[in-house]
């Protein structure tokens, strides 16, 4: 898939592809780039839930990287092109489903049910095993190009 599939879509962003692009992954530094670069021009649009915030704050906390604390909360609460997302009671119940029916992790089944619920066009992950959900398209970023 390349990057421009994206265009006027909707991507849901999971937490490790934001990791990536923050921290400088240098496997995926510059197809993450183009991606949020073609973010940045509002040539597609972003949501994740409020569970990605969560997630990506608890390593620079822990280690007292509050500078990359304050980049991470800054991006997913300012970014124009970036739509941070509640975790709602329908997405709870949702996530519930997913859980019984996949057997995936709580967090990767609220990140998934809250996909679903805002009828976003693509899942974008690094998690593989969550390509087995069959009720979004989940892409990996090494799938990109």
């Amino acid at each position: 898939m390349v990057v421009k599939d994206f265009a006027s879509k909707v991507v849901f962003l999971d937490t490790a592809p934001l990791i990536y692009f923050i921290e400088g992954n240098s496997t995926y530094q510059s197809i993450l780039k183009k991606l949020f670069d073609f973010n940045d021009k509002g040539a597609f649009t972003f949501v994740t839930s409020s569970v990605t915030l969560l997630e990506v704050l608890v390593k620079p906390l822990r280690e007292g990287q509050t500078a990359i604390a304050k980049q991470y909360r800054d991006i997913l609460t300012n970014a124009p092109s970036i739509e941070v997302l509640d975790v709602t009671s329908a997405i709870a119940e949702h996530a519930a489903r997913l859980r019984a029916k996949y057997n995936v992790r709580t967090p990767d089944a609220i990140q998934l049910a809250t996909c679903i619920e805002v009828g976003a066009d693509y899942f974008l992950t690094n998690d593989y095993r969550l390509k087995t959900v069959s009720e979004t398209v989940v892409v990996t970023v090494m799938e990109l190009q």
